[in-house]
């Protein structure tokens, strides 16, 4: 968590991903990501409405952060 000059944390507003940007962020299929999410090996979404589903921006760039250190064989694979 950041802080600011007063020490006091600096709050980050939650912004949300819908699947298109998760595809395009991440340069992945939708059936590798609800393939993934099924087996337990992403982030779940979840329901902003009845008809809107989406992903936590932090829970994604975690995610990417955990693959980019795996891929270099400091932690789990995919």
């Amino acid at each position: 968590m950041r802080t600011n000059n007063l020490q006091y944390p600096v709050i980050s507003p939650t912004r949300f991903l819908r699947l298109r940007h998760v595809k395009e962020r991440l340069g992945i299929s939708s059936s590798s990501i609800w393939a993934w999410v099924k087996q337990g090996k992403f982030p779940k979404p979840i329901k902003l409405s009845e008809n809107t589903t989406a992903w936590i921006e932090s829970d994604i760039e975690e995610w990417s952060q955990l693959r980019i250190s795996a891929s270099q064989g400091g932690g789990e694979q995919i």
